[in-house]
Formats: C-alpha cells, sequence, structure tokens
C-alpha cells in the first residue's frame, strides 16, 4: 500500500491569506505524513509521499497519479490539498476533506502507536486534535460508542 499527501506549500508557510486555522492543520497533516514515513514499515507500507505543491504545479502528483478537483464560479479547480491511498488491490482512495485527511493520517499514527515501544505520538495543533477527537479514533475511541 501506498499513500501520497499533498498540500499547497504557501498555505503550509501561511502565504495565501489562509487563516492559521488552515496553515495549523495542514502542518499537523504533515506532521503526521512524517512521522508515518519514519515508521512505514510497521504497518505495511511500501511508500509515503510527502508532496508540496507550489503555484506553478497546481495538483501535480508526485507517485499516485490521481487529482481530486472542484467547481467554484463555473471553473474547475484542482485541489492543493489532498491524500491517496493505494490499496494493494490497485484501488485508490481519494480523501480531499482537511478533516477527512488529518482523521486518517491519525488513524495510522494510533496503528504505529500501538505496534512499537514508545511515544510516536505527534502533536497536533488545537483545531487538529479536536478533529481527531471528534472522529472517535483508535486510542480515543470510547467502547461504549
Amino acid at each position: 500500500m501506498r499513500i501520497e499527501l499533498r498540500v499547497c506549500q504557501h498555505c503550509l508557510e501561511g502565504d495565501h491569506g489562509s487563516g492559521h486555522h488552515k496553515t495549523a492543520l495542514l502542518q499537523d497533516m504533515v506532521n503526521c505524513a512524517e512521522r508515518i514515513k519514519e515508521y512505514k514499515d510497521v504497518i505495511d507500507l511500501d511508500a509515503v509521499h510527502i508532496r508540496r505543491v507550489r503555484d506553478d504545479e497546481p495538483g501535480k502528483p508526485e507517485a499516485l497519479p490521481v487529482v481530486a478537483a472542484t467547481i467554484q464560479n463555473d471553473q474547475i479547480v484542482l485541489n492543493d490539498t489532498q491524500l491517496v491511498a493505494e490499496g494493494q488491490d490497485g484501488n485508490m482512495l481519494l480523501y480531499a476533506h482537511p478533516n477527512d485527511i488529518l482523521t486518517v493520517l491519525a488513524g495510522n499514527v494510533d496503528e504505529i502507536s500501538k505496534a512499537v515501544p514508545g511515544d510516536v505520538t505527534v502533536d497536533l495543533s488545537e483545531p487538529g486534535a479536536k478533529i481527531v477527537s471528534e472522529a472517535n479514533l483508535g486510542a480515543n475511541r470510547n467502547p461504549d460508542g
């Protein structure tokens, strides 16, 4: 299985007039993806790609050739921020909503934390931690629903 996280480099750096909330979430995603890349063998991932997209190459994939798009004002706009996961069967899963992306990545970090000794958790921003806790994942899961 391979995954590729794509984020807008300018938003990650807080340019583009993106609010602090968005910049913090993108940084959370990258931090999670970097931790997953470090321990990818633990959860049987073949590759983890982290692609920082710039204005001159919107949506351009690094390894997994899938690009999400939305329609804004009758124009097709490529999503800079997305997560693509390719399964062993060749099927691709595309996550384009930031909350979903962070939830999936945090879930992978959670799986790693169950398999290795020591602390591999990622310190999430306040908005990121709220999203993940509301997703009711793994270590945070309440068995009573």
